[in-house]
């Protein structure tokens, strides 16, 4: 990760360029802290924290800061949402968001700016996921400290919040099979010890408490994952794998 310390120090920079006093904290969370950050697979995640509303004007500054920023980025690029201080502490979920970008996003940032900005805002289950890793594992980058700003994610919240990220796992983990595999593990870890784990960490867990029959896609997972060698596993193994899985996540 340090190649890219000089990439969130232009990030703070720039961020608290743009927007000023209104500026409460950046705060890193995802595989960057937590261990397992891999450049071809992994994103830099960012939660910025203001405490007022922002203006379109000031979020298309904001964005064109990002996009250009994001060229210096790992291969899946910077992820963030802007969220207010207000639904930090307590808690609110589903969380409201005042702007969110990803790669995912770029092209149509790119292509129509304004209709991005006046639309790119909402609620967002996947926010109790990364608030609750930011509570227990992040990293503040810049302002408050994360205990100041963040309060406590409930289970209940947190685990909605990442089912809502499996919940159609048998259908999606032919296509997107490495991240749904360590996903369900990871998943599991939580509901069975309470762990909070990146992907690296839950497939790590999986090898130690799953049956020995799903080790093989699970150590092509994480092949996969760390060293970018594609897993050979078969579509019936797959769904047998992710129906196990749901079933024991419940």
């Amino acid at each position: 990760m340090h190649k890219y310390n000089e990439l969130l120090d232009n990030f703070v920079t720039q961020s608290r360029a743009v927007l000023e006093n209104n500026l409460v904290g950046i705060y890193l969370h995802g595989s960057a802290v937590m261990g397992c950050f891999n450049p071809k697979k992994s994103d830099i995640d960012l939660i910025i924290v203001v405490k007022n509303d922002i203006s379109n004007k000031c979020k298309s500054q904001y964005m064109d800061m990002v996009v250009e920023l994001n060229k210096n980025a790992p291969a899946k690029g910077i992820e963030l949402s802007i969220v207010k201080e207000s639904v930090c502490n307590p808690f609110v979920y589903p969380t409201p968001f005042e702007l969110h970008f990803s790669i995912a996003h770029l092209n149509w940032y790119q292509t129509n700016p304004e209709e991005y900005v006046d639309k790119m805002k909402g609620t967002d289950k996947d926010l109790a996921a990364h608030f609750t890793i930011l509570y227990h594992r992040g990293k503040c980058v810049y302002g408050r400290s994360i205990r100041e700003v963040f309060g406590e994610v409930s289970k209940e919240d947190y685990l909605d919040s990442i089912w809502n990220d499996i919940a159609e796992a048998s259908e999606e983990i032919v296509d997107n099979s490495m991240y749904i595999i360590l996903n369900l593990c990871r998943v599991l870890a939580y509901k069975q010890d309470g762990l909070i784990c990146c992907k690296a960490e839950g497939g790590n867990w999986g090898m130690k408490m799953l049956p020995e029959k799903y080790h093989r896609i699970i150590v092509e997972a994480l092949k996969e994952y760390s060293e970018d060698i594609p897993s050979k596993a078969e579509e019936w193994e797959l769904k047998e794998y992710a129906e196990y899985m749901l079933g024991q996540i419940g």
